[in-house]
């Protein structure tokens, strides 16, 4: 294969909301590029990049796709993200290893949802971004409008590179405004040069200017030429748009429309040209890993090998396939590459460079080009693969916490280890996916970003590993504690023929703050009880608080204290003190007003203005305290405190409330009593689900 150097090297990750067109640009680019012979469809699910059962099945995106071609002498290493936010870990490994974002947006739906946050994302990731907004064909197409939009949100800085000749069923063609050509669109080739029809002439002179304008602002020199002049020549504009767009102050617009595969060959042209190389990013950030220190390392060729592993795909018949990026020196087949996160040293097999589930095998990959690894032993996302002689960790991908949890039962009985196992695999794709097992509600819990991630998972466990499960509700972590202050004696006394059993402890019960957890104090003077059998009354009460009196919960924030009892010479024991310690603490709490507690997280939802109210008022039927509000760019963000049992499946009723819109995060705030109404009904639940247990 070609060895491309890392200034002939474009990364392109492709963003935007959920059914803007991002797979059908990415196989438009592949077709025009010459990488594939014919142009895929979602809708008939041939796409080279939606290749998977679940993708191919429900016509989205669902996992990042690392896809390749070859364009005027230059690499493009295009990675197609899903657009929908339950996938958003998909997206952030993506971002992780491109230089430029090229955000893709419907001429008929404008500026989502999905646009906002990944652009947010690419920002955060210091990508440089262009813009293409696609389905200029379509009969509603809006290109000024959206243009218009781009530029309110956006700043000044978004700005056309090209605009469209005609538009909507009327679409000809499109006008690039810096070599002031057009080209007509043709159904079959590259597009037609030809002159700027004379009734577009002004319409050309009004947005070069505005492209003039952002070029200039964007460097000193040039905004002296133009504010002198008015005008700036190709060549200038050629070098300010380059540097504009690498220091992410400017936003190129170029239009077509994907499924037609017009306007493509003109966007390739303008990634080329104008997206950043590796090359001329700073360098990579880490950690040494002996000393911990943050450090960092020069992107080139001949530094010490760097490759970071973004992304991990179980495939059925070929094993665990790890998408990596080389940020520094070169990887080749049968090289020892250290593993500083897990020390362990890994033996790189064959390497992979990627067009969606094809695979090209090739002997090295050199610093700015993204490849993947086959059955690699102990390397996982988010894992750093370095030479040994100059250990570098790169800084990890942040992954979002997960926003909705629920529980998973087997369809069939013994599958527990099966799905076990399945689970940790689809974790180990997919980091913001996590299965952990409730100790205390024993049930088993699947989290991630949503109802639809969810589904999607269960659904790859049926289909990679043949076991099923059911999603049921998960059950709340209740606690129980008391409010009164009550002292109570727990006396045990057996005698049956031989020796007998004695234990007699009287304890203090007594309420604690909130969150405090559990004190036990020895009070005994006079050695009323001997100091050996203290620890047993104590073990006595822990396992007593483990299930509560009022329905089974553990009981918390309580001091208990022994300050008397009694005991006899032969029949006393650690075992009749633990249960007289044990049946002290039931009485007790029964006697000092119990009361349930439920847990209360702190909740951040980011949601566009107009909505607010509605937002705010489904907090409060939630029992939710709206704790304050502030902007977060053109959305607001409200804090609240919410009780865990009125948040189930809450992202996709805030989706809702919000035309897709809003998205929310979480995390747990404390514990707080639940209105007596309320833990009465979950008293009477308890009751009712033990009572149909024995009888079971």
């Amino acid at each position: 294969m070609k060895e491309y150097g890392i200034e002939h090297i474009r990364n392109v990750g492709l963003i935007g909301h959920g059914s803007s067109g991002k797979t059908s640009l990415a196989e438009a680019m592949l077709y025009t590029c010459g990488a594939t012979s014919r142009l895929g469809k979602v809708e008939e699910g041939n796409s080279v990049s939606d290749y998977s059962g679940e993708e191919v099945k429900r016509k989205i995106s669902i996992s990042l796709s690392s896809l390749h071609g070859e364009w005027n002498g230059h690499k493009l290493n295009i990675i197609d993200l899903p657009g929908y936010a339950d996938f958003v870990g998909e997206i952030a490994a993506g971002l992780k290893v491109v230089e430029s974002a090229l955000m893709v947006i419907s001429a008929m739906s404008g500026i989502e949802v999905g646009t906002e946050q990944t652009w947010k994302m690419a920002a955060g990731n210091g990508c440089a971004r262009l813009i293409f907004i696609n389905k200029v064909d379509k009969e509603h197409a809006k290109f000024y409008a959206t243009l218009a939009a781009l530029e309110k949100r956006f700043g000044n800085g978004a700005v056309a590179v090209q605009i469209p000749m005609g538009e909507g069923l009327n679409l000809k063609g499109v006008i690039d405004l810096i070599t002031q050509k057009a080209y007509a669109f043709q159904k079959e080739g590259k597009p037609k040069e030809q002159e700027i029809p004379s009734e577009l002439k002004v319409e050309v002179e009004k947005y070069r200017s505005k492209l003039m304008e952002a070029i200039s602002e964007a460097d000193d020199a040039l905004i002296e030429k133009y504010l002198e002049s008015g005008e700036l020549s190709t060549e200038e504009i050629n070098l300010g748009l380059k540097k504009g767009i690498a220091q992410g102050k400017v936003f190129p617009v170029a239009c077509g429309s994907a499924t037609e595969n017009w306007g493509i060959s003109n966007l390739l042209d303008h990634l080329v040209d104008y997206a950043p190389s590796p090359a001329v990013l700073p360098e990579i950030a880490g950690t040494d890993p002996n000393s911990g220190k943050e450090v960092s390392r020069k992107i080139s060729r001949t530094e010490p090998t760097v490759a970071f592993v973004f992304k991990t795909v179980s495939e059925p018949h070929v094993g665990e396939l790890s998408f990596f990026k080389a940020l520094a020196g070169h990887i080749s087949q049968g090289g020892d590459l250290l593993n500083p996160s897990r020390q362990v040293t890994e033996r790189t097999g064959q390497i992979y460079v990627m067009n969606g589930k094809e695979r090209k095998e090739i002997g090295k990959i050199e610093a700015g080009d993204i490849g993947a690894f086959v059955k690699l032993k102990s390397t996982h996302t988010n894992d750093t693969l370095c030479d040994k002689k100059a250990p570098f960790r790169v800084k990890p991908i942040d992954f979002s916490k997960p926003v909705i949890g629920l529980a998973i039962k087997p369809l069939h009985k013994g599958d527990e280890e099966k799905i076990a196992a399945g689970f940790n695999k689809l974790h180990e794709e997919d980091p913001t996916f996590i299965m952990e097992v409730n100790s205390e509600t024993k049930q088993t819990i699947i989290y991630g970003q949503g109802e639809l991630h969810l589904e999607v998972m269960v659904s790859k466990l049926h289909e990679k590993f043949g076991v099923g499960v059911e999603l049921e509700d998960p059950k709340v972590p209740y606690r129980e504690t008391i409010r009164g202050k009550i002292e109570v004696q727990g006396k045990y006394k057996r005698q049956s023929g031989g020796r007998g059993q004695y234990g007699d402890a009287w304890l203090r019960l007594e309420p604690l703050a909130r969150g405090t957890g559990f004190q036990f104090v020895d009070e005994i003077v006079g050695g009323a009880v001997p100091s050996k059998y203290v620890p047993s009354v104590e073990e006595g009460v822990q396992e007593a608080m483990s299930q509560g009196v009022l329905a089974g919960y553990p009981i918390v924030d309580l001091k208990v204290t022994m300050y008397d009892g009694s005991y006899h010479t032969v029949d006393s024991s650690d075992m009749a003190f633990h249960i007289a310690g044990s049946m002290a603490l039931k009485k007790g709490t029964l006697e000092a007003k119990p009361v349930l507690l439920e847990p209360v997280y702190e909740v951040e939802a980011i949601v566009p203005e107009e909505f607010m109210g509605a937002v705010m008022g489904d907090i409060s039927s939630r029992r939710g305290k709206i704790m304050g509000m502030e902007a977060d760019g053109a959305f607001q963000k409200i804090k609240a405190k919410v009780p865990l049992a009125e948040l189930n499946k809450y992202s996709t009723s805030l989706r809702s409330l919000t035309q897709g819109r809003g998205h929310h995060s979480r995390a747990f705030s404390h514990y707080e009593e639940i209105p007596h109404e309320i833990a009465e009904r979950i008293i009477k639940a308890a009751q009712e689900a033990k009572e149909k247990e024995k009888q079971e």
